[in-house]
């Protein structure tokens, strides 16, 4: 494992009908969701890890500010930047942009699991249910 504090990764999608507030249930207009501009931050931090096989990683933190509206059609982008490396906790800066400037800002924070035990774990906790 060869994490280095300033690796970067990004993900970048387009708005569409799909991920918008008004179909995931997080509004009632049809502009980009917060959901999906999290999921979409999650995914930068996620591009810019190179785990060995039998590792991953799992969020476990998020704090954001989603400051602007971007509507159907525009081109998102977001960007993470790893600021922190304690054992396995990993810190990233998120932001995302629209082609007219940032649209949110914030923290994130993600575990490095063995996929495995981790997996093992889920299901005991399933039994528990």
């Amino acid at each position: 494992m060869n994490l280095i504090v300033g690796m970067k990764g990004e993900a970048k999608t387009t708005v569409t009908l799909s991920n918008t507030a008004k179909a995931m249930g997080s509004g009632q207009l049809e502009v980009f969701a917060t959901p999906a501009m999290v999921a979409l931050m999650e995914e930068a931090a996620v591009n810019s890890l190179q785990l060995p096989e039998g590792q991953s990683s799992v969020g476990t933190s998020l704090s954001i500010k989603h400051n602007a509206a971007t509507p159907i059609g525009a081109l998102v982008k977001a960007t993470a930047e790893l600021m922190e490396i304690d054992r396995r906790r990993l810190v990233f800066n998120v932001e995302a942009f629209d082609e007219a400037g940032q649209i949110g800002v914030g923290k994130h924070e993600r575990f490095i699991i063995d996929v495995d035990p981790f997996l093992a774990k889920t299901q005991t906790r399933k039994q528990g249910m």
